[in-house]
């Protein structure tokens, strides 16, 4: 048995092409504990999507598989949640209802209207937007959106937040107020998140590992970054801490020593 919470095994995959099978991804092995904050970061067309996507029941692995809590992976669920860089509202609903459509898929049966409704207010309050609950998408700031995309992944009480990019559309003072956000969030409730990230400051802040990928095809896990800063995090105080710097040094030696962009 694997003591992993979440583990990738020998996954590879393959895409048809014209030319013949094109392989994506390569014996990709990554062993996540509970509670974990790992990041992967890599240049365009790595396939950090491609292995989001895998764990979150998007695509079937050629070879290899995905295990959470010893059980396989086939198929999507509601205990991977997944946070797209674009929120995937629906336009003619209130953020309360976007977040309610999710919270009745999962727990029909399970909670009384009285205790979805409070299940809902509740995770609107965790991402600060229980004021604007009935507000549709076109009434609300791009940030803002985004918090909704994350209380409806929360609200479904997930194993494990899948985030693709999830501030990548944002000014940087959006950015980074919904960084801290998920620190608190994530301290809070210590869920476990595999998010995608093309920032290298943003996964030294957020993370507890740094995945770095190789790039394709082929692509595989290159490096491997533990990142031993001290929880909670104050990113005033990080930027003069030699620490986080000798980590933000070593993510980009390996984006552009290592694995030098393709032309």
């Amino acid at each position: 048995m694997s003591a992993a919470h979440l583990e990738l095994s020998q996954v590879s995959i393959d895409f048809p092409t014209s030319q013949g099978m094109f392989r994506a991804l390569n014996k990709i092995d990554l062993k996540i504990n509970r509670g974990e904050f790992v990041s992967l970061i890599g240049h365009s067309g790595c396939g950090k999507s491609t292995v989001l996507n895998i764990v979150a029941g998007l695509y079937q692995a050629t070879e290899g598989g995905v295990l959470l809590e010893n059980r396989e992976v086939t198929e999507p669920g509601p205990e991977r949640a997944v946070v797209f860089q674009n929120h995937s509202l629906l336009p003619w609903l209130t953020a309360y209802e976007n977040v309610e459509l999710a919270v009745h898929q999962v727990f029909k049966g399970k909670k009384s209207k009285a205790e979805m409704k409070d299940w809902i207010e509740h995770n609107m309050k965790l991402v600060h937007m229980d004021h604007a609950m009935h507000k549709r998408p076109d009434q609300i700031s791009g940030g803002m959106k985004q918090r909704v995309g994350i209380a409806r992944a929360l609200a479904m009480q997930p194993l494990v937040m899948l985030m693709d990019e999830p501030f990548g559309a944002l000014d940087a003072l959006t950015r980074a107020h919904l960084q801290d956000s998920l620190m608190e969030i994530h301290a809070d409730l210590k869920n476990t998140v595999i998010m995608i990230t093309h920032d290298v400051d943003e996964a030294v802040l957020l993370s507890d590992r740094i995945v770095m990928m190789t790039n394709g095809p082929s692509a595989t896990i290159g490096e491997i970054l533990p990142v031993d800063l001290p929880r909670p995090r104050d990113r005033l105080a990080l930027a003069d801490d030699a620490r986080y710097n000798h980590y933000r040094h070593e993510v980009l030696k390996f984006l552009y020593e290592k694995q030098r962009k393709p032309d």
